[in-house]
């Protein structure tokens, strides 16, 4: 019996008399509120909520140092994919897919996970303030910083091929030269990044291919060239390469 029938029934005062039928008509009731609260949108909030809980723990445990951060594969190796973006511009078709390590949401849930990799935190823009005038001085002598900016040294640069060596420990995409070097900040043991245009379709990306290594590597490492083919024909290559080393 449906729920429409189930409520004709009782409105019509066809209410059962005998125990068996108190039983099944109480079952009944109880299967309709069920099934009006599967309906409902707070339960379907609810299990989305559990699937984007769910899918948060795979990214989390997908970025882990045993993973490479996301990317097991070094760059140019077969099956080799970027692990993560880490930029301004999530919304890019060329980053379809990676974690992006600025979403808030998902840096929080990482900050929980030590052996994930870690959200590079953005140095803020300095304020003015405008305070009521005072008669003491004040000293223009800066206070020193407690830690020293890691600054990095050009090893290499403008190759059209990439580096392939010992050391790896993960790459994805970012914006600029500036981001990769931010992001080499945040990882442990991260000495040396190199970052390139990886030329892999006809619509190129706009975004650099971000790689970090914890041993310093020279022009003489730089042999992938590229050279796969592409499923729309094209034959992917590398440009503007760099290389970049930790001096301090």
């Amino acid at each position: 019996m449906s729920c429409i029938s189930l409520q004709h029934y009782r409105t019509n005062l066809l209410v059962p008399t005998d125990i068996t039928s108190h039983f099944i008509f109480s079952i009944m009731m109880r299967t309709c509120v069920l099934l009006a609260l599967l309906c409902t949108p707070a339960l379907t909030r609810f299990i989305s909520r559990s699937d984007d809980f769910e899918s948060t723990e795979v990214v989390v445990a997908s970025l882990s140092a045993s993973n490479h951060h996301g990317a097991p594969f070094p760059p140019g190796s077969h099956g080799s994919r970027a692990g993560w973006y880490y930029g301004d511009d999530p919304s890019s078709t060329s980053v379809d897919g990676l974690p992006w390590l600025g979403d808030k949401d998902l840096c929080a849930v990482l900050k929980k996970s030590p052996d994930a990799i870690q959200c590079p935190t953005r140095a803020s823009k300095p304020t003015k303030t405008y305070g009521r005038r005072s008669a003491a001085v004040s000293d223009p002598t800066p206070s020193p910083s407690t830690t020293p900016t890691p600054t990095y040294v050009t090893v290499f640069s403008g190759l059209d091929a990439s580096v392939q060596g010992s050391g790896y420990i993960t790459y994805g995409l970012v914006d600029s030269v500036s981001d990769c070097e931010t992001f080499c900040n945040t990882v442990s043991n991260c000495i040396f990044f190199n970052s390139y245009y990886d030329v892999n379709g006809k619509d190129v990306s706009p975004k650099l291919t971000c790689s970090l290594y914890s041993v310093v590597h020279t022009a003489a490492d730089a042999t992938n060239t590229g050279g796969q083919t592409e499923p729309d024909g094209s034959v992917d290559y590398i440009s503007d390469s760099s290389g970049y080393a930790l001096s301090t």
